[in-house]
């Protein structure tokens, strides 16, 4: 089958796969959405769907005349043999290299030799990922950023192997999606990660050592003293906090650094699947509040965070 270069295949229909399906969508490609699960997929379109009509009712549009041609441009499957009309994969699966093992060789059977494989991982190196196919030269890294159809820059990877005509190639579709894009080297969690994690684990360290009284008063210092939009464990559980302890175990392991040992008390929470806003509660509580509001306080914020514990964690 030939590739058609206005097919964009995206494998992992998680939060940031489907935020990458909506951006491609909104912008007139076709998307081929793959995941596993079929459940995960129809999960994936009615965010897609709430998502559009959300943005439309912001820009006054008709919700209606928005959400249907979109939708129409998505098709959602869990076979993986329809990403092989794809000219763009991009893969969004779990940042576990064990499955990224299985699973790119099986696209790399899949796909023409032609179609070009965008990476979008968090922590995984670029170059270890395209070793595992029969194309390193067509293999970069576009790590989107959540939530994928409001942030306006991408950093792009070059792998070792990539070609320049790859890395041409991601900057016009990237402009073509109406995104920026920085291209940066090859390195365990590149430029934004190497440096975003780091911050995110010691703000949890902060709040497991009792340093700060509560996550609110860490955010509130980074907002208001440093005019980040954003604090980092506000950033965290947007992100979701199995994720950001998976990037560390991941720049942990490729650096051998141990200043990314994950903080226990972020182990902690994931091990009890408060993994931030997608399950309602991580170092904030979400519950009862939609996904864009801000996070509600909690009245337990202070002596669980100064012992290290959680209140669900402390028995």
């Amino acid at each position: 089958m030939i590739p058609d270069e206005g097919t964009i295949g995206v494998v992992g229909a998680g939060v940031i796969g489907t935020g990458v399906c909506q951006a491609f969508a909104e912008s007139g490609f076709h998307v081929v959405a793959v995941d596993v699960d079929p459940a995960q997929l129809q999960r994936s379109r009615n965010n897609i769907q709430r998502g559009i009509r959300l943005r439309s009712l912001l820009r006054s549009a008709s919700t209606d005349r928005e959400v249907g041609p979109i939708l129409d441009r998505i098709r959602f499957t869990s076979d993986p043999g329809a990403l092989a009309s794809s000219g763009w994969l991009i893969e969004n699966v779990t940042e576990r290299w064990d499955t990224k093992a299985r699973l790119y060789p099986e696209l790399d059977r899949i796909c023409p030799p032609t179609t070009r494989f965008a990476v979008n991982t968090s922590a995984i190196p670029i170059t270890r990922v395209a070793g595992l196919t029969q194309r390193p030269e067509r293999v970069v890294g576009m790590h989107f950023m959540n939530p994928v159809p409001l942030m306006s820059m991408v950093e792009v990877v070059r792998g070792r192997l990539t070609s320049d005509e790859t890395i041409e190639a991601a900057k016009r579709l990237l402009s073509t999606l109406g995104r920026e894009c920085i291209v940066v080297s090859d390195s365990p969690g590149f430029v934004t990660n190497r440096v975003m994690m780091l911050t995110v684990n010691e703000a949890a360290f902060l709040l497991q050592e009792g340093v700060a009284r509560s996550a609110e008063d860490v955010d509130r210092l980074f907002k208001t003293c440093f005019g980040h939009r954003m604090g980092p464990l506000e950033t965290a559980d947007l992100i979701g906090l199995d994720t950001v302890l998976l990037s560390l175990e991941v720049l942990r392991d490729e650096t051998g650094d141990p200043k990314f040992r994950p903080c226990p008390l972020l182990r902690n929470l994931v091990y009890a699947g408060m993994l931030g806003r997608k399950s309602g509660e991580g170092f904030h509580s979400y519950e009862g509040a939609g996904a864009s509001s801000p996070p509600q306080r909690r009245e337990s914020d202070g002596p669980s965070a100064r012992q290290g514990l959680h209140p669900r964690l402390s028995g």
